[in-house]
């Protein structure tokens, strides 16, 4: 048996992809791909480090000679562990949801990416996506976007919570958004320190078309008190809502009015 042939037996017996032994010895996918065909060889290092990964000689790779190394062949497994560096791990489960594996865990120094229902990695891609940078459904890291997104910075198609927050729903330092709370609040509906908003604004600067605040500016103006909310009469702000906005969502409303009770 040559190398090429012994170089993917024993990476099968690893369950290891292609891409897997790429990422592992930081390589190419074509590389690999070429050192299995035969069409090259890696360099010594590489070499080395092979034979590190799979438990045989030098010698044994290279040569038609047996392992006398006295190191049991590896046992097929999900988990790979990268001797090249200080931290590398990757896991992939057995179980799939329409060819996609329920967790992938991808993570190292470096550009790693984990695709899968649950995905935790440098960059993460699933239902629940967990990484650096996050992306899908629900989404937690530095950077998200997705469907619900919690991050430093947050781009949520739904909802977005975050130091930025931009989405339909916007939680943050800043947010962006239809109805957003914040700092800095800009939006359909704003709420925050300072709020700007096309339709309703409430904070300490409000600039709307209705805006309640210690200053505020729009066509209707509520002046509170220090801040101080409740000294605005909920039902005076629920007929001026009714009257400038009559088809706005009811328990949306309510959910205002609640501010001044």
């Amino acid at each position: 048996m040559d190398f090429a042939d012994k170089l993917q037996s024993y990476r099968k017996q690893r369950g290891m992809s292609q891409e897997n032994l790429a990422e592992v010895m930081g390589v190419s996918r074509q590389a690999v791909s070429k050192w299995e065909s035969g069409q090259s060889y890696p360099e010594m290092e590489k070499m080395i480090g092979l034979s590190e990964l799979f438990q045989v000689s030098v010698d044994h790779l290279v040569k038609d000679v047996p392992n006398n190394i006295g190191i049991a062949e590896p046992t097929v497994s999900p988990h790979i562990v990268d001797l090249n560096s200080l931290f590398r791990y990757e896991y992939t489960s057995k179980g799939t949801l329409f060819g996609v594996p329920l967790i992938h865990v991808n993570i190292g120094r470096g550009f790693y990416v984990a695709r899968g229902i649950l995905a935790i990695g440098n960059v993460a891609i699933g239902a629940l996506s967990i990484g650096v940078v996050a992306l899908g459904g629900l989404c937690i890291g530095a950077l998200a976007l997705g469907f619900i997104s919690l991050a430093g910075l947050a781009l949520g198609l739904l909802l977005a919570v975050g130091g930025l927050a931009a989405g339909t729903f916007a939680i943050g330092g800043l947010a962006l958004g239809i109805v957003t709370v914040g700092g800095l609040s800009v939006g359909m509906y704003a709420l925050g320190g300072c709020a700007i908003a096309s339709r309703i604004a409430i904070g300490g600067y409000a600039s709307g078309h209705i805006a309640i605040g210690e200053t505020a500016k729009g066509a209707y103006t509520l002046i509170t008190q220090t801040d101080n909310f409740s000294s605005i009469q909920a039902e005076q702000v629920r007929q001026l809502i009714n009257q400038e906005y009559p088809h706005l969502w009811k328990p949306f409303v309510e959910r205002i009015i609640s501010i001044f009770n």
